[in-house]
C-alpha cells in the first residue's frame, strides 16, 4: 500500500458514521490496540487535556524532554499540511512511506473489530497508528494530545505517568455537555488514581469540577494558580520574557512565542515536568533552554513583511478571545485586517466577537475541507454587519489574503484566523515568501 492509498481510505471514513466517543466509549480502540498487542503500554505517557492550549502545552514538553537527551513521541491534532504530522519522533513526522507500511500491517484489524463494534473512526485510526509507531520505535516517553473531552477520547487508555488540563471553555457542546461543570468533568475524565495532575484552570465552577474529581480517584492535584508565579514580563517584537517560580525552581523564560495565553501554557509544561519522575525529569537549564527552541506552526506565528502577517487558529471563543488578548498586548491599538474562515460546527458569533473592535476590518473567506463544511462568507458578513464592523466576502483563502493586504498596506498588521482550515491553506505561500526573502537578504 502506497501513502497515498492508505490517506484515500482515511479520508473516505469521514462523515460515514460517528465517532466512538458517544455510542462506544473506549471499547473499540481498546479492542483494536489489543489486537495491535497494546502499543501504548510500552512507553510513559504524559496526557494532556484542555479546551484550549493542549497543543502548544504538550509541545512544549516535547521540546523539553529531547532536550534532557530523550526519544520523545509527540501526538497533536489537527494536522496543517498532512496527517503524518500527527506522529512525530524527535520533532519529525513519521515518513509516509513508514505511515503506509504500518496501515497496511493494521488493515486486519481494522476490518476484524469492524463487525463487532463498528468501523473505527478516522481519529481511532490515525491514533492507534501513532501509538504503534512509537511501541516500534522504541521512544523512551511519549507526549499525547487529547482529541476531544477526555473522560471517552481515545487517548484515554493510556496509562499516564503524569497528567494536565491546560484550560476549559465552550467547545463540542453537542458531545461534552452544555456547562462548564459538564466540560470540566469530561476533560477531568483522564485523572488516575496516584498520577499527578497539573491543572491551569482557575475559573469557577471548573476549578473544583476538577478538584472534586481527582480527589475522588485519588490524583494528586498541582494547580497552577497556587504552584508557580510569572513574574517579570518582557514581551518584544517576535518573543516574550518572563519569569517562573515553582516550589521547585525559578526559571527565566524566553519563549518565541507571543500571547498571555503561552505563559501559561509555559507555566503548565514546567509544573508536568517537574512532576515527572526522576528518570524523565528534566533540569533547569534543561526546561530553560528547551522553551526557548519551541516552535508551533500555526499559533501565534508572526511572517514578517509590509505588512506583516500574524497566523494563529482559533476555532472556538476562549482561543478568539485569547488571541484578541495577545494582539493588544503586543500590538495596542494598532489598526489590524483580520482574515477569517470559521466551520460550521462552530459558534461563529463568538468568535467574531471577540474581535470586534473600531478600526479593524475582516475579509471573510471560506475553506474546502473532507467533511468538514464551512460557514459561508455571506453567513459571517450578516454576523459581522450585527457587531458593527466592515467587512467583505471572499470566498477564495488566497485572494482573501491579498486582499487583506492590499487594505492593511505596508504598515499595517494582518491577522490570519479561525479555522484550522483556513491557516493550513495560506500558511504555505506564506513560509515560502519568509524563504525566498531570506535567501535574497
Amino acid at each position: 500500500m502506497r501513502f497515498e492509498e492508505a490517506e484515500r481510505y482515511l479520508l473516505a471514513s469521514i462523515g460515514e458514521h460517528r465517532s466512538g466517543h458517544t455510542n462506544y466509549g473506549l471499547e473499540r480502540m481498546t479492542a483494536l490496540l489489543e489486537m495491535l498487542g497494546d502499543p501504548h503500554r510500552r512507553y510513559p505517557v504524559v496526557h494532556v487535556a484542555g479546551t484550549s492550549g493542549k497543543g502548544s502545552t504538550a509541545t512544549m514538553i516535547e521540546r523539553v524532554l529531547r532536550r534532557h537527551a530523550l526519544r520523545v513521541g509527540l501526538h497533536v491534532k489537527p494536522h496543517l499540511q498532512s496527517m503524518t504530522e500527527r506522529a512525530r519522533i524527535g520533532g519529525v513526522p513519521i515518513a509516509r512511506e513508514r505511515f503506509a507500511e504500518l496501515f497496511s500491517e493494521m488493515l486486519p484489524a481494522f476490518e476484524s473489530i469492524a463487525g463487532r463494534y463498528g468501523a473505527a473512526s478516522y481519529y481511532e485510526m490515525l491514533l492507534a497508528l501513532t501509538f504503534l509507531y512509537f511501541a516500534r520505535e522504541a521512544v523512551d516517553v511519549a507526549v499525547i494530545e487529547v482529541g476531544l473531552g477526555g473522560r471517552l477520547d481515545g487517548t484515554n487508555v493510556v496509562s499516564p505517568t503524569v497528567c494536565a488540563i491546560t484550560s476549559i471553555g465552550y467547545d463540542h457542546q453537542e458531545i461534552l455537555g452544555d456547562t462548564l461543570e459538564a466540560i470540566a468533568a469530561e476533560k477531568a475524565g483522564i485523572a488516575k488514581s496516584g498520577v499527578p495532575l497539573v491543572s491551569s484552570v482557575s475559573e469557577e465552577p471548573a476549578r473544583s469540577t476538577i478538584a472534586t474529581i481527582c480527589a475522588r480517584v485519588g490524583a494528586p492535584l498541582i494547580e497552577s494558580a497556587t504552584h508557580a508565579r510569572i513574574d517579570e514580563i518582557e514581551v518584544e517584537a517576535f518573543e516574550q520574557r518572563f519569569a517562573i517560580r515553582t516550589a521547585v525552581e525559578n526559571y527565566r523564560i524566553r519563549l518565541p512565542i507571543l500571547g498571555g495565553f503561552q505563559r501559561t501554557n509555559a507555566v503548565t509544561a514546567v509544573l508536568a515536568l517537574e512532576a515527572l519522575p526522576p528518570a524523565l525529569r528534566p533540569s533547569r537549564t534543561e526546561i530553560e533552554d528547551g522553551l526557548a527552541e519551541v516552535r508551533i506552526p500555526g499559533r501565534m506565528e508572526i511572517f514578517p513583511g509590509a505588512p506583516s502577517v500574524l497566523v494563529d487558529i482559533a476555532h472556538n471563543e476562549q482561543k478568539a478571545r485569547s488571541l484578541a488578548d495577545a494582539l493588544r498586548e503586543r500590538f495596542g491599538e494598532r489598526a489590524q485586517t483580520f482574515v477569517i474562515g470559521v466551520g460550521e460546527s462552530k459558534n461563529a458569533r463568538a468568535i467574531l466577537a471577540a474581535f470586534a473592535q473600531p478600526g479593524r476590518f475582516f475579509v471573510l473567506t471560506s475553506f474546502d475541507a473532507d467533511g468538514r463544511p464551512a460557514r459561508s462568507p455571506e453567513y459571517l458578513a450578516r454576523i459581522a454587519d450585527e457587531l458593527g464592523i466592515a467587512n467583505e466576502c471572499c470566498d477564495d483563502p488566497g485572494e482573501a489574503l491579498a486582499r487583506a493586504r492590499e487594505r492593511a498596506g505596508p504598515s499595517g498588521i494582518v491577522v490570519v484566523t479561525g479555522s484550522t482550515f483556513v491557516v493550513a491553506a495560506l500558511r504555505p505561500s506564506l513560509l515560502e515568501t519568509q524563504q525566498r526573502l531570506s535567501s535574497i537578504g
